[in-house]
């Protein structure tokens, strides 16, 4: 099946697709001290729950997404997600009520599972190998910006319209991506291709998924790098704001990192065909290893200058956030590799996985921040190292499977 878009325009498409999650995520960070505020004044804190509320209806909803796109075709499960999204966005907006919007918010993650599961599977019926990888590559640069650029985005929002423009900006983003696909791309797996929604058929694309050991291990990796991109997330403003007193610059120095933490996807993309997927994530953990080491020996010299500290913890920052635009990309296409006949299924396990781990694993890193970056240090480091172990384990197995 072949679409009649240019690459760029389809990979243009995909990030958008990838980058719904970043924006429903991110764009939200300046607004719960405000929502707080204003509908849980009694405990402002309840607020952070917008934000796990929507990560764990993604997690739900990716689950479903994927084995109904191999049913009934990529675009109807992509169009009804959108549709999802909207409607619970315009929700959140409306309402009230904190309890309300938190149940918008689950919603909300419940429908854009669609566009972030199925456009994997998308690039998959298209693309296969290195070549997939690379188109996965440039995608994945938008999903890595737009943790940056978000609060910056939402701050900016905010000052304009308050809080609940972040919904009516939610709502423009999704109704520009799915006219964009609505009119542009076709359908991309065939009828012939699809999978009828049956649970003997479900569970043999699980047991296959299962059997399969560069799969396993890639999803534990994707789901350990991404609790240490998560635990970036939930304290880096704390940090900002308690350890360094920059909460106002928070978004802007955020902002300058994505432009530079970008630049990770197109370097991949250069390399990926001439080097391998296996061995740029590999690498990257280890360099990633070798700079969280540095940054936690320099947290805890409590003499250390307090700029130098600054411009070091900016340094880490930035590290982290471009070793993440070459890890995720690289993880997705090895884990999808195999699993081509089975694509929805498995970026919908895939996706779940690794989503809901890494925020069981990050939100107690985040939980016990102390006004020092310790615990988000030695938590990147912990995960990293792990994640560094099964990529030698996962190299192992391709050497015997080369013999």
């Amino acid at each position: 099946m072949k679409t009649h878009m240019s690459r760029p325009e389809f990979i243009a498409l995909i990030a958008m697709m990838f980058a719904t999650i970043a924006f429903s995520i991110d764009s939200m960070l300046p607004a719960l001290p405000e929502i707080g505020r204003e509908l849980s004044p009694e405990n402002v804190n309840r607020a952070q729950m917008l934000i796990s509320a929507f990560v764990l209806g993604m997690g739900a909803g990716t689950f479903f997404t994927g084995p109904l796109s191999d049913a009934f075709g990529r675009k109807p499960v992509i169009l009804a997600g959108a549709a999802t999204y909207i409607v619970a966005a315009a929700l959140a907006w409306w309402s009230d009520s904190l309890e309300v919007v938190l149940a918008a918010r689950l919603l909300q993650g419940i429908g854009a599972a669609g566009p972030r599961v199925v456009a994997l599977a998308v690039v998959r019926d298209l693309y296969s190998g290195r070549e997939m990888a690379k188109t996965v590559s440039f995608a994945m640069m938008i999903f890595t910006i737009f943790p940056a650029f978000a609060p910056l985005m939402g701050q900016g929002i905010i000052a304009l319209t308050g809080w609940r423009g972040i919904f009516l900006a939610f709502i423009l983003f999704s109704l520009i991506s799915v006219f964009w696909l609505g009119l542009r791309l076709p359908e991309t797996l065939a009828p012939e291709n699809r999978r009828p929604m049956r649970l003997p058929l479900m569970i043999a694309a699980l047991r296959e998924m299962a059997g399969h050991p560069t799969v396993r291990l890639s999803i534990l990796v994707q789901t350990l790098c991404l609790a240490s991109m998560f635990v970036m997330i939930l304290t880096v403003q704390p940090a900002y704001d308690v350890i360094f007193g920059e909460a106002e610059n928070f978004p802007i120095y955020f902002g300058a990192i994505a432009l530079f933490s970008g630049s990770a996807s197109l370097l991949n993309a250069a390399i990926v065909v001439r080097v391998g997927m296996r061995r740029i994530v590999t690498w990257a953990l280890a360099a990633q290893i070798a700079m969280t080491l540095v940054m936690l020996v320099i947290a805890a010299l409590s003499g250390m200058h307090p700029r130098i500290l600054f411009w070091g913890f900016v340094l880490w920052q930035t590290v982290v956030f471009f070793f993440g635009g070459m890890l995720m990309g690289n993880l997705n296409a090895i884990a999808m590799e195999p699993m081509g006949h089975i694509a929805g299924m498995a970026a919908s396990i895939m996706g779940a996985l690794s989503t809901v781990g890494a925020a069981v694993l990050s939100t107690p890193v985040g939980m016990v921040f102390d006004g020092t970056l310790r615990p988000m240090t030695a938590g990147v480091l912990i995960f990293s190292a792990i994640a560094f172990g099964l990529m030698l384990i996962m190299g192992r197995l391709e050497r015997r499977q080369e013999q």
